[in-house]
């Protein structure tokens, strides 16, 4: 083989196509993450079983993975046990590799996950949000969008997650909150929010399909109205999400005007204010019920004065909105620092007293890097396993 042929042969071997994982899977296939069509087809493919056979084995199925969160076949009690070890035999109901949990002192957890060969994704639970806790999920491995005060937005996009690898996320999570099955009263997840790595919307199909299954009643079974969907602005795909998903909308806003967006959120170039606010107010199911999630960071000496605060309020009008506004989280090496509270305390009065609700997010888990923008996965960063090294070593 010469130079010529090596060097296409190493590239072939490591382009990764954005929406599907690598072509060597596993000799079984894995249940836990597919949607109910994706199980019916493995079902029917493997066993040959009559359409009607084929729908009431998958729902059995769908319970014991989804509700009763089991992770072996054997488990399954009003299935055969013939049919357990042929199911045994042919699938899997493994969950990703957890490669690293850490705990903060306030009680955030964060994951980080492998799903497979150089594909790595951090996830993070936050106890006492919404109804009881929330799970920030990853859409992608890696981004595209380059926000400035995001770390996220510094490690290059490496390919969007499937369906599977979201909902894995959950699981996985449920599984060390011991949160089975689903429909306990004293659960502690309640919400899912996609604000962890990625832009969902460059990936909406797989989002979408993963919705479907954290929401349905007979699995998971969290309300849409629990679910929400972070986007920087993609304005095409903002109305199919409501469409589609029915699940709540906020949006990465921190700018109320395009020179500074376009620093900020270098989307907006593409997707200027004007056209972004026109997609909200249009957005499918956008009630004062169900108000749109306008999301600030606060930053100090850039975005955070009185005159700031007036336009974003000014901005907004029409739209039912609530604004969240967040204190900057810090991570190594970035341009900005946060505004100092008395400064965010002003900028939410005069929001409030406007009549837009105006939290300040209170920073949970930055100790462990697990806060809103600091989440970047082990394929760039420094291995726990190296890190440990490091330090048996010294």
């Amino acid at each position: 083989m010469d130079l010529t042929q090596r060097i296409a042969y190493i590239r072939a071997m490591t382009t990764l196509d954005l929406n599907n994982p690598p072509a060597n899977e596993p000799s079984l296939k894995n249940l836990a993450g597919m949607t109910r069509r994706e199980l019916g087809a493995a079902l029917s493919d493997v066993f040959g079983l009559e359409e009607k056979k084929t729908r009431m084995r998958a729902s059995q199925l769908w319970r014991w993975i989804y509700q009763a969160g089991v992770k072996e076949f054997a488990d399954m009690t009003d299935i055969s046990k013939e049919m357990r070890n042929d199911l045994a035999k042919h699938f899997t109901l493994a969950r990703p590799e957890v490669i690293e949990r850490q705990v903060s002192t306030d009680g955030t957890r964060k994951y980080l996950l492998r799903m497979g060969p150089g594909i790595e994704v951090e996830c993070v639970f936050i106890p006492g949000v919404g109804r009881a806790g929330a799970l920030c999920v990853s859409s992608q491995v890696g981004c595209t969008l380059n926000c400035t005060f995001c770390h996220t937005g510094t490690q290059n996009l490496v390919r969007n997650l499937t369906a599977f690898e979201i909902i894995a996320q959950v699981l996985a999570v449920k599984d060390d909150l011991e949160e089975w099955p689903s429909d306990r009263e004293d659960r502690n997840l309640s919400n899912i929010v996609f604000m962890g790595m990625g832009e969902p919307l460059y990936n909406l199909d797989h989002v979408a399909n993963a919705i479907d299954v954290i929401s349905d009643g007979e699995g998971i079974s969290l309300s849409r109205r629990r679910i929400t969907v972070s986007t920087s602005g993609v304005v095409p795909e903002m109305a199919r999400l409501g469409e589609e998903t029915s699940a709540m909308l906020a949006i990465s806003l921190h700018a109320t005007n395009d020179a500074l967006r376009d620093e900020l959120v270098p989307i907006n170039r593409k997707y200027p204010l004007t056209e972004l606010l026109d997609a909200c107010r249009n957005y499918p199911g956008a009630s004062n019920a169900r108000r749109i999630t306008f999301e600030y960071v606060m930053l100090k000496g850039v975005n955070d004065t009185d005159a700031e605060a007036q336009a974003l309020v000014r901005l907004l009008k029409g739209i039912p909105a609530k604004i969240n506004l967040i204190p900057f989280n810090p991570w190594p090496g970035a341009p900005y620092e946060c505004s100092s509270w008395g400064r965010i305390e002003a900028f939410a009065d005069i929001v409030n007293r406007a009549g837009y609700a105006s939290p300040i997010r209170t920073p949970r888990g930055r100790d462990i890097s697990a806060a809103c923008g600091q989440l970047k996965s082990d394929s760039v960063k420094k291995r726990a396993s190296e890190r440990r090294r490091e330090a048996a070593i010294s």
